[in-house]
């Protein structure tokens, strides 16, 4: 049981992602796959665009016949025809000669270039005053410009924006294999514990984890189940979290993971099936009890019963879990603002703290100030909008300093 109280730091259980693969994929209709994460990388299976198009309302022409061309001294120009939007043009031009296009329609063959119609007069009824000089290529896309036929357009692991799914539809999607939604179930324990339908007793508090988890796991791109509320007896929550395990991709259990005689958690979670305590305690403030498990290759999380603590510890390490079984990408980039803290802060050495704060703008500067709190106080995490990180060798900062902000 020694092992089971020793506590890891940040970099430890981070590494542990690795032990835990992503889920299944399925078929989604495009309208339905914003927010879903890409199952296998996406190739173009054409040019596009695979035709050579005007950016511009005006004349394809050549673009040599244009050079040196100004109000003082136009070219002048035959219009050999229009072109007709979403038509192949019938007809080619050479030098000497022009066609009358509008915004996305198809250059002819020979022409090389669009000048735009503002630079342009009429002079009669088959001719018109170039005004000013075109280049080659310009207001044109070239066939293949945006993307050549076979390149990779959408890596796997993408989360898919608006504009990865309009990419899709570009190229005929209509549906896009995305990973599945985690499942993640979450159980709430304690004697304490009540449904927020009940009014309380005097020594009993409402299930307030069971929505703010709830709530995080949706906004992570899981599909969240809630299991309810179990009292500190272990055959119940052995059986519960049994039979979790086996529905779920993942488990989140708040509360008893302190090292209380009622804290069943780890003794649980060390009982279930081919399990293994990985942790049992991160050297972060708040959030220190926490217990990490792995069961048959899914995560077992024994999260603090502080509603902060518990939030905090999603943020900053359950949410990496969540986001690589979901399929995302390792590798993936996240930038944070920077903002002026407004106060000095302390911290203890030897653990990494994460400080609430409140951002404002003052005069188009970002401040951010701490609010402090008890980690079982509601209100401290209703207020602030962010976190910031001081390193276990920090003993703190000071008013004026520039932190990073982890947005909540």
């Amino acid at each position: 049981m020694d092992n089971f109280f020793k506590v890891k730091n940040l970099e430890e259980i981070t590494e542990y992602t690795s032990l835990f693969s992503p889920v299944k994929a399925q078929e989604v209709n495009l309208f339905k796959a914003l927010n879903r994460v890409l199952y296998q990388n996406i190739k173009a299976d054409a040019n596009l665009p695979d035709f050579k198009r005007s950016t511009m309302d005006g004349y394809a022409v050549c673009a040599r016949d244009t050079y040196g061309a100004s109000e003082a001294n136009p070219a002048y120009l035959t219009v050999k025809g229009a072109v007709k939007m979403g038509k192949i043009p019938s007809f080619s031009i050479t030098r000497g000669e022009a066609a009358n296009i509008s915004t996305g329609g198809m250059l002819p063959k020979r022409a090389d270039s669009v000048v735009m119609i503002e630079h342009t007069d009429i002079s009669d009824n088959t001719t018109i005053e170039v005004l000013k000089s075109a280049a080659q290529a310009q207001h044109v896309i070239e066939q293949g410009e945006d993307y050549n036929k076979g390149e990779t357009i959408i890596s796997a692991g993408t989360v898919l924006r608006a504009q990865e799914i309009g990419l899709l539809a570009a190229f005929g999607k209509n549906t896009v294999k995305v990973f599945k939604k985690p499942k993640v179930g979450i159980i709430s324990t304690g004697d304490e514990i009540v449904n927020i339908k009940e009014t309380p007793e005097h020594g009993k508090i409402r299930d307030v984890n069971t929505y703010t988890l709830f709530a995080s796991l949706k906004k992570a791109g899981a599909d969240p189940i809630s299991y309810g509320i179990v009292q500190d007896d272990f055959d119940s929550l052995f059986k519960l979290c049994q039979q979790v395990s086996s529905e779920t991709d993942m488990l989140m259990l708040s509360g008893g993971s302190s090292v209380g005689t009622k804290d069943y958690t780890v003794k649980v979670f060390s009982s279930l099936p081919n399990s293994e305590i990985l942790a049992h305690g991160i050297s972060i403030s708040p959030g220190k009890p926490t217990i990490l498990a792995n069961a048959s290759g899914k995560a077992l999380w024994g999260l603090p019963g502080h509603i902060v603590s518990a939030m905090v510890v999603f943020e900053i390490i359950v949410k990496k879990f969540v986001k690589k079984i979901a399929g995302c990408k390792k590798d993936k980039k996240i930038y944070y603002p920077f903002a002026k803290l407004t106060r000095n802060i302390s911290s203890a050495q030897g653990r990494v703290d994460f400080i609430r704060v409140k951002t404002t703008a003052n005069n188009d500067k970002l401040e951010a100030t701490p609010v402090l709190g008890k980690s079982g106080l509601l209100n401290s995490i209703v207020k602030a909008d962010a976190l910031i990180k001081i390193d276990k060798d920090t003993e703190g900062l000071n008013k004026g300093d520039n932190v990073r902000l982890i947005i909540l």
